[in-house]
């Protein structure tokens, strides 16, 4: 099995912090937001690879991050050799990138490269395969007005997902998409079937609905906590929650 760990956004809701960084390798406590994202991978004892797919600003970045970074797992970057927030490929076209310049020919692990959760992957992995379907993360937000901010699911009595909206006006249910996705090897072709639809390419959300539409996906929802960095709100707070963490481990 193989993870990929999407990092190819220019962060620019994050500016100045991400004009010469790139958001993942912010840091949150005492480690970047990628380390912590790879110690989770690592907890899982059948993924063999991790890719992480990045821009042409900042693969000197994340390569330089690698070398010294103490896993045990290889880890390869990969550049999408896009230049600007303008041009990116979106985080649908990195992964059929990836699938198609690594020859990926296995089960697929897609994390967002500025997701941080506390939840198992291996669980989530067993779900995923006793489905034997696509599968996403879902964390239930609580709040009708909080789930407008994301990609919202309802689910059957057999957690299969029965429609995925994108920022709801008026959500149907309290549980949120996490970018964090399971991929079985012979549906891979799917990611070059969507693309060739000329449908959005840039969140991945709106892959995973184009799958629910065909009646492929399964909601794995989660406990503990979630943090979806998209601004200096939610950067701020993740820092004061793991630094907490981190002073209780002391």
């Amino acid at each position: 099995m193989k993870a990929l760990i999407l990092a190819a956004g220019y962060a620019t809701r994050l500016y100045p912090l991400t004009l010469n960084k790139p958001k993942p390798l912010l840091k949150v406590g005492s480690k970047t937001i990628t380390d912590r994202i790879v110690e989770k991978i690592e907890s899982v004892k059948n993924i063999d690879g991790i890719y992480i797919v990045t821009n042409d600003k900042f693969s000197a970045h994340f390569e330089k991050w690698a070398k010294k970074s103490p896993y045990k797992t290889p880890i390869y970057i990969i550049n999408d050799c896009t230049f600007s927030n303008e041009t990116r490929l979106g985080a649908v076209g990195d992964m059929e990138l990836v699938v198609n310049e690594e020859g990926i020919d296995d089960d697929l692990l897609v994390l967002g490269g500025d997701n941080l959760f506390e939840f198992n992957l291996s669980d989530f992995i067993r779900f995923a395969r006793r489905k034997g379907g696509f599968a996403v993360a879902l964390r239930d937000v609580g709040d009708k007005k909080v789930a407008k901010k994301y990609g919202i699911v309802t689910l059957d009595n057999n957690d299969k997902v029965e429609e995925f909206a994108e920022k709801p006006k008026a959500p149907r249910s309290t549980l949120a998409a996490m970018c964090v996705y399971y991929f079985p090897k012979e549906k891979l072709d799917l990611l070059k079937a969507y693309i060739d639809t000329g449908m959005n390419k840039d969140q991945p959300g709106h892959y995973i609905s184009w799958l629910v539409s065909k009646g492929l996906v399964y909601g794995y929802t989660i406990k503990g906590e979630w943090f979806d960095i998209g601004d200096k709100k939610l950067l701020k707070l993740a820092h004061e929650v793991y630094t907490k963490k981190e002073e209780g481990d002391d």
